[in-house]
């Protein structure tokens, strides 16, 4: 399994940009898929934005189109998620995952939290109105 770190949350107010980064370890980062998770306090765990193992695919929730952005390194072993525009409803404890994918899976992105096999322990964004 690959081990997961966030970084960068914090507390801002509507408006701001915040950027979110996920260090990978353990594994050959450029194997795995990864996407961005958020739960807010009693709600579910729900998709924010996913980025294939080579790159080239992304895909993001209706919510956070346009404002947000992720993009990876593999030469780093880092994902990250750049969070522009920032509304009060964004307040959630954010979470990056990583699937490993095959040969063949270069492009694929993966949306549903079940389909992960690794999980960072997330790192909480506030945003203030």
């Amino acid at each position: 399994q690959v081990q997961l770190v966030e970084s960068g949350g914090g507390l801002v107010q509507a408006g701001d940009s915040l950027r979110l980064s996920c260090a990978a370890s353990g594994r050959t980062f450029s194997n795995y898929a990864m996407g961005w998770f958020r739960q807010a306090p009693g709600k579910e765990r729900e998709f924010v934005a996913a980025i294939s193992k080579s790159g080239s695919n992304t895909v993001y929730a209706d919510s956070v189109k346009g404002r947000f952005t992720i993009s990876r390194d593999n030469d780093k072993n880092a994902v990250s998620l750049q969070m522009n525009s920032l509304k009060p409803e964004d307040t959630a404890v954010y979470y990056c995952a990583a699937k490993l994918m095959n040969l063949l899976q270069r492009m694929v992105v993966v949306t549903t939290p079940a389909s992960y096999n690794s999980w960072g322990q997330g790192t909480q964004v506030t945003v203030s109105s």
